[in-house]
């Protein structure tokens, strides 16, 4: 098992966030492992049909998929948490050889690569704690066999463009000229549905959000009240994207090493993006690196699932 050191300290990145014009929170700061479980309770709310609409295409699609990917696989996830989409590549294909499932939350990947390992004796599982938005050095101890990065549950939506572009650069480079990409890109779609599925019923998404703040308290040593804030989630037109934001409900300061950092009633806390895309606009932000081949969706074009290879 593998860890890899942050590039830029957690400390640094909150602080750089909170004293910009527009307060801010790295959203990769919510994966703790409660976040990753409360993550996961997103996922199967009625309102959340991201989850629900992928792992279908996947389950329909799974032998042809298998196809595309090659004999001797190595499937490399970002962003892993609960691996559970990539159970269905598991157990459905024969073909893969290795499996490096990567996340910032370190206990969760562990666990979750444990159970994964028994499952599946027959595949060589190295999970790798990092960041994967930056370089990375895969483990020397794997198997022979062609690298895919599958990287579902339109996680590329909640990056700003600069970061897409560094994201896809490293994925270029991991799967080298022979390798292949397998991701999930989210589709525009009516404001309506986007809005109700970040804005559960149960409140599950809010607690998501919130955590963020409890993650921070506990790895710096400050004392955010997650109950001064509120979760609001919004479609920005123009942006064409969801918004993620803590509202603060009064006025107050919290320390962040020795900085004081001073919220107003009303001032927002920007967490997080999602942006929604065009097939077409998806294939225009990669084709600097990656060529479509191939996209699968569901009846109501919801959600693709789109297998590209290197230029």
């Amino acid at each position: 098992m593998t860890k890899v050191k942050e590039r830029k300290s957690m400390r640094d990145e909150v602080l750089h966030g909170l004293t910009g014009p527009q307060k801010s929170l790295p959203s990769k700061y919510f994966y703790d492992e409660r976040g990753s479980k409360l993550f996961d309770e997103i996922t199967e709310l009625e309102e959340y049909y991201p989850t629900r609409t992928e792992r279908d295409i996947l389950k329909q699609n799974v032998e042809e998929i298998g196809c595309h990917l090659g004999d001797e696989v190595i499937l490399i996830e970002p962003g892993s948490g609960s691996s559970d989409k990539t159970r269905i590549l598991l157990k459905g294909l024969n073909n893969i050889a290795g499996y490096i499932p990567i996340d910032i939350s370190g206990d969760y990947l562990f666990s979750v690569a444990s159970e994964l390992q028994k499952a599946f004796p027959e595949i060589t599982i190295e999970p790798l704690q990092a960041d994967y938005t930056h370089s990375i050095d895969l483990p020397d101890s794997l198997p022979e066999g062609r690298k895919v990065v599958f990287f579902p549950g339109s996680t590329i939506g909640n990056f700003k463009r600069d970061t897409v572009d560094r994201f896809l650069s490293v994925v270029a480079d991991i799967v080298g000229r022979e390798g292949a990409f397998l991701i999930g890109v989210d589709l525009k779609k009516e404001v309506e549905v986007l809005l109700a599925a970040y804005n559960d019923s149960k409140g599950v998404t809010a607690a998501f959000n919130k955590n963020i703040l409890r993650h921070i308290n506990r790895e710096l040593g400050t004392d955010f009240d997650p109950d001064l804030f509120d979760h609001k989630a919004i479609w920005n037109e123009e942006e064409n994207r969801i918004e993620m934001h803590l509202v603060c409900k009064e006025d107050h300061e919290v320390e962040v090493n020795g900085t004081c950092i001073t919220f107003r009633e009303g001032e927002c806390i920007h967490t997080e993006n999602s942006h929604k895309y065009t097939l077409e606009e998806f294939g225009e932000i990669v084709s600097p690196w990656f060529e479509v081949k191939k996209v699968w969706t569901d009846e109501k074009d919801w959600f693709s699932l789109q297998y590209l290879e290197p230029k």
